[in-house]
């Protein structure tokens, strides 16, 4: 992150050479930063917030979800990025996500038991291991924990319509425009800047995500910098007129 980004208040837990996952261990949830943003954000949880989970730390590039894998468990991202592929049936790989600190990523696999899309990091990342059915099994029994999990699944949707919508009716610009504000948003609710992001996607991944080809993100990435709109230093974006960025987004059609 840039120097304007606050770093996470997670406790740092200590480096494994190998294995990448690690074994179970007991984590306090109520104690991690990004327990707000989790779905086990509740007081509903047994133990004071204790909640038996196992940790997987993944390196920059390795798989955490391959497409096809059996449902077993949601991942919450604890530090770090991952992105989820949907492989469309020409071969064509579509970014369907891209998760940041806080993010729940598997959801795809609960309505048929298993996962549409695969999930590998985009940088060395941790995240924590939720087995659904003890997920269920607290949603049984905790009418907070309930709404929270019913809210996580609420959030996912309207993502998708969201992501939907951009790729759907807007223009090259305005998908680009809007993704970097969404990016810039989701760390502010983070405690991070709201005006400078880190892409750990490659502009190749945003092209995917965004349904656009990788000249075309090149070149709005050189016009919002000439026009004044943002600044770009390699992967360091700082959002300089943010009204005109939401202006765009909002513009018609044409």
């Amino acid at each position: 992150m840039p120097s304007a980004l606050r770093q996470s208040a997670a406790p740092v837990l200590r480096v494994v050479a190998t294995p990448t996952r690690e074994s179970d261990r007991v984590a306090r949830c109520t104690q991690c930063a990004m327990h707000a943003f989790c779905v086990t954000h509740t007081t509903g949880l047994p133990g004071d917030g204790m909640l038996a989970v196992s940790r997987v730390r993944l390196r920059k590039g390795d798989t955490l979800i391959r497409a096809g894998e059996a449902f077993t468990a949601l991942y919450a991202v604890r530090s770090g990025t991952c992105k989820s592929v949907l492989v469309t049936p020409d071969g064509q790989e579509q970014i369907v996500d891209c998760h940041i600190a806080g993010d729940i990523v598997g959801t795809d696999g609960i309505a048929d038991g298993v996962h549409d899309c695969g999930v590998s990091a985009l940088e060395d990342s941790e995240l924590c291991v939720l087995p659904f059915e003890h997920l269920e099994a607290l949603a049984r029994t905790s009418k907070d924990f309930q709404r929270n999990l019913h809210a996580l699944l609420s959030r996912e949707i309207c993502r998708e319509r969201k992501t939907m919508l951009i790729l759907g009716t807007m223009r090259a610009e305005q998908r680009l425009a809007a993704f970097l504000l969404d990016l810039a948003d989701r760390y502010s609710a983070r405690g991070y800047s709201a005006s400078e992001v880190v892409l750990r996607m490659t502009r190749e991944d945003i092209g995917r995500h965004l349904g656009m080809k990788l000249e075309t993100v090149s070149r709005l990435f050189s016009r919002f910098d000439q026009e004044g709109l943002i600044e770009v230093h390699g992967r360091e974006v700082k959002l300089v007129d943010r009204r005109a960025l939401q202006q765009l987004v909002q513009s018609a059609p044409q």
